[in-house]
């Protein structure tokens, strides 16, 4: 059995318009590198963190919380260090603490013989993932664990829905930097809606759902609507409405906040209109004094990686 591995845990995009809190797919390319290795002194230890300025204590840190959430429940003869290397900046909206909170228990379990299923990952993993967005939620942790696109339909208890992934499907994201805080962006959301507001939300998620699974792209471009969260979310970043129209205008299927945002996704068939949505949002912000990054890439079916054995 292995004593060290290093893993590639990928950014994901939570909601996905319609999908508030249940609705996530997993970016390719886009993501932290961590190693971890076994120790005989018991307990979690984070060694080393680059990139970013973030708390080596483990009670503080989303990777420390949730594998200390797997060791309670494994009770390993040993115990852990973490090494992070952090590539998705946090507040980014793409699930920079989920990236942390699931690579760390993925890579404990795969040291362990891997004693856990994905779903009871996800469960660990959703220990941390409170520490940074004050309450348990799962739309980024489950797509990096699993892969692809996927559905929490249920807390508690957890269960979680893989939904298939069209080929031709790409993801064109463009990153503010700016910071807004998940807790944040809750803050600002009503605690009641509209019934009408309501049935198109379903309605809309009902509709992506089933154009995912048959591979209707005029579908999922219908579908990809958000009339309860966008309209307060949007608020908090600057240029949203002319980068969704832009990115419309060059043919991008659908255009939403990522997660809480500051980031924004857009899906497109094909390759060719994913760089070329991506040139028109680029052209929104250039003109302006805030910095920014865009990706563009598939639609990552694997979910976490293994980079070396």
């Amino acid at each position: 059995m292995k004593n060290e591995i290093k893993i590639f845990s990928p950014a994901t995009v939570a909601n996905v318009a319609c999908g508030f809190d249940v609705l996530g797919f997993c970016l390719d390319g886009i993501g932290d590198e961590m190693i971890v290795r076994k120790t005989d002194k018991k307990g979690i230890y984070i060694t080393k963190i680059k990139g970013f300025d973030l708390p080596y204590e483990t009670e503080k840190n989303v990777a420390g919380v949730s594998a200390l959430a797997l060791i309670e429940d494994a009770k390993p003869n040993c115990g852990f260090e973490i090494e992070i290397c952090k590539n998705i900046k946090p507040g980014s909206g793409i699930g920079s603490s989920a990236a942390s909170a699931a690579g760390s228990v993925f890579a404990i379990n795969e040291l362990l013989g891997k004693p856990y299923n994905q779903t009871q990952l996800t469960y660990f993993a959703m220990k941390g993932e409170a520490i940074a967005s004050k309450c348990e939620h799962a739309d980024n942790l489950a797509p990096a664990i699993f892969g692809g696109f996927t559905l929490v339909k249920s807390i508690n208890p957890l269960e979680i829905l893989q939904i298939p992934t069209p080929d031709a499907l790409y993801a064109t994201i463009i990153h503010p930097q700016i910071e807004v805080k998940t807790s944040e962006a809750r803050a600002i959301l009503p605690t009641e809606i509209p019934l009408q507001h309501a049935i198109t939300q379903w309605a809309n998620l009902g509709s992506l759902v089933h154009a995912l699974h048959t591979n209707d792209y005029d579908l999922i471009s219908r579908s990809l609507h958000d009339v309860v969260i966008e309209p307060y979310r949007s608020q908090l970043i600057p240029h949203f409405k002319e980068v969704k129209k832009a990115a419309l205008g060059a043919g991008s299927l659908g255009c939403g906040i990522s997660g809480s945002g500051p980031s924004i996704f857009n899906l497109s068939k094909g390759i060719e209109t994913a760089k070329n949505v991506e040139v028109a949002i680029r052209n929104i912000y250039k003109n302006t004094a805030i910095n920014f990054d865009t990706y563009v890439c598939k639609i990552n079916t694997q979910g976490m990686k293994i980079l070396n054995v």
